[in-house]
Order: structure tokens, then C-alpha cells, then sequence
């Protein structure tokens, strides 16, 4: 197994172990005794339980961007590109916190600790908003006077509402049609959104 592929399975393992038993349950030994590697070669990826629970979340949001960067390159308007992007995220995000089980609570209870982790992924995401953003002012769907700042506003809106989302407290009585007929309404609205014709 080459380098790469151990420290791929030590990572899936501790995911699973930390999704079963929760991150605090879960001891260093476990992780080199359900993978079938020595706590020798655990320990030379990983120092210490912090540092390989950061690779689980960073290995979580790297898929999270590969799914964001595919919906990016479909070839839909950008006004349409931008609100998939903005539910696709979403839902992935929420996929993943259920998904982990009792990573779960940790999600909720230790958002700092996964804030420096996902570092990386919110540079990313901000890229992608940004290049349909200015796909979109470029083929005058909106009306943008700075893409940068618009884009990074967008990010942070998105996040803003990630825990409210995930938790489903946002438009609890509502359809999703009717919640994202809202979310389309302010995101276009926001953006000047320009009516093409048909």
C-alpha cells in the first residue's frame, strides 16, 4: 500500500470509528487496531487524535468541493448555476453532518474547532461563486458592481444559515419549493438579476 492509500484508510477508519463511538470515545489505539496498522504507523501521520479528526472533517469537505465544482461546470445560466450551488452546499453539508452520526454533535458543539479546519474549503467555495458570478455579469444576467466582495457576501450568507439549515429550522412550515421560490427571490433580487428572454 503506498503511502497515500495509509493515510486515505486510517482516515476512513477514524471517520467511522468517531461516526460509531463519537471523537471523544474513540482512542488512538482503536484507530490502529480497526485499520490493521501499528500505532507506529498511525503515529507517523497523525500525532495525535486533534490532528487525524482534522483530517476526517478536511476529507469530508474536500468531497463537499468536488460536488460544489462539478455544479459549477454544468452547463445551465448562471442565475440557476449560483441557486444550485447555494442548495447543493447545502445539502451536502447537511448529508455529511447526519451521515457521521455522532459526529454530528460534535459539528454543533465544536464549530470552531471544524472553522479551522475548513479554511481551505471556504477559499474554494468563495472561487466558485466568484467565477459564476462573473460568468453571469459577463453574460449580463446580473448586475454586479464588484464580483470579490459580492462573492465572499454570498459565501458568508450561505454559512450563516448552514446550522439553521442542517437542524431544519429554516422554513420549518414550508415546502422546499416555497422555501427556495425565497431563497431564488433574494438571491435575485440581490443581484439584479436581469430577465432574458425566452
Amino acid at each position: 500500500m503506498t503511502v497515500s492509500k495509509t493515510k486515505i484508510k486510517l482516515v476512513d477508519v477514524a471517520r467511522q470509528l468517531f461516526a460509531k463511538m463519537g471523537v471523544e470515545n474513540t482512542t488512538m489505539n482503536d484507530i490502529a487496531l480497526a485499520s490493521k496498522k501499528g500505532r507506529r504507523t498511525l503515529y507517523t501521520y497523525f500525532k495525535s487524535k486533534e490532528e487525524i479528526y482534522s483530517a476526517v472533517v478536511e476529507s469530508e469537505l474536500d468531497m463537499l468541493s468536488d460536488t460544489m465544482k462539478a455544479v459549477s461546470e454544468r452547463e445551465i445560466s448562471p442565475d440557476e448555476k449560483l441557486i444550485e450551488l447555494i442548495y447543493t452546499r447545502l445539502e451536502a453539508v447537511k448529508e455529511v453532518v447526519f451521515r457521521n452520526g455522532t459526529l454530528r454533535a460534535n459539528f454543533f458543539r465544536d464549530i470552531w474547532r471544524v472553522e479551522k479546519v475548513r479554511k481551505r474549503f471556504d477559499a474554494r467555495e468563495i472561487a466558485l461563486f466568484r467565477s459564476v458570478l462573473a460568468e453571469g455579469k459577463e453574460k449580463g444576467v446580473f448586475v454586479i458592481d464588484d464580483v470579490d466582495i459580492t462573492a465572499n457576501i454570498i459565501h458568508y450568507c450561505v454559512k450563516g444559515i448552514e446550522v439553521p439549515y442542517i437542524r431544519g429550522h429554516l422554513g420549518r412550515n414550508l415546502s422546499v419549493e416555497t422555501r427556495k421560490k425565497y431563497v431564488t427571490k433574494i438571491v435575485y433580487g440581490a443581484l439584479q438579476r436581469k430577465e432574458i428572454n425566452q
